[in-house]
């Protein structure tokens, strides 16, 4: 059905009384479109990153990497308080959003550890490299890769946080190689992993742990050549707690299938 009559929008019913749309102002379309280039940052950010590690500063990369996950875990939240969709409609904010999630959560993680050592020499190295690419790829494209009670299915792309223990911890090539392949697998796995900004359940502590381990990873990297082992316990923890939840969502939601 067509939802205007003559050009206007047609009047919203609530509880039975007509009640005219609300408005949109050029203060509140020049906001949303600062929530846009806020996210587009994240395009600079890609391409500072991938500068740092061909001019070999790894740590460098890896602090621009937390500025990403600052940039990616804000973004979304401001889009709508602000209503974004509905002041720039024509504007795909969701598409913008993956475009830069891939090259900060998945091809700038690679580039790194390929570039880095992390992989190995040769083609055992950039086989590793692509095939995380190649799984995230698919990832992306899924319609149902978020989930209508807010949760990611399958392993969410986090290559910037396997990059990152892989740094701080340099667990050696053959678990680099196992931990890849392992996470690649789980990309295709339905299991539902939790969207922190968005999943309802403990949500208020999930937000908290989440900034907390963002506090965690700056401070192991500033450590980076001699971490401390509370920090380095905190940071872990939290990802016992991400997937723990994770796969007591996956289980609750088998048991009681969301409502299509």
């Amino acid at each position: 059905m067509d939802p205007t009559v003559q050009g206007q929008p047609r009047a919203h019913v609530e509880g039975g009384a007509q009640t005219a749309p609300r408005a949109t102002s050029p203060g509140t379309v020049a906001a949303a479109w600062l929530v846009h280039v806020y996210t587009a940052t994240g395009t600079a950010i890609a391409m500072l990153t991938v500068i740092a590690i061909l001019e070999g500063d790894t740590i460098r990369a890896l602090w621009l990497a937390l500025a990403a996950m600052v940039v990616d875990g804000t973004d979304g939240m401001m889009a709508r308080h602000l209503e974004v969709k509905r002041h720039i409609p024509w504007f795909d904010g969701a598409l913008l959003d993956n475009i830069v999630d891939y090259l900060t959560y998945a091809f700038t993680p690679m580039v790194l550890l390929w570039s880095a050592g992390y992989l190995g020499e040769g083609t055992w190295a950039t086989v590793l490299a692509v095939v995380p690419l190649l799984a995230s790829a698919y990832q992306f494209c899924r319609v149902d890769a978020k989930t209508q009670d807010n949760l990611f299915l399958g392993f969410p792309s986090y290559w910037n946080v396997v990059a990152f223990y892989v740094v701080v911890l340099d667990p050696g090539l053959t678990a680099v190689a196992v931990l890849l392949l392992v996470c690649a697998v789980l990309v295709f796995v339905p299991v539902g992993y939790v969207y922190p900004s968005r999943t309802n359940l403990l949500r208020g502590v999930t937000l908290t742990l989440t900034t907390l381990w963002l506090v965690s990873y700056a401070v192991l990297l500033d450590q980076v050549d001699d971490p401390s082992p509370w920090w380095l316990a905190i940071s872990l923890g939290y990802v016992v707690y991400y997937v723990a939840l994770s796969l007591y969502l996956t289980f609750r939601r088998k048991k009681e299938p969301v409502a299509a």
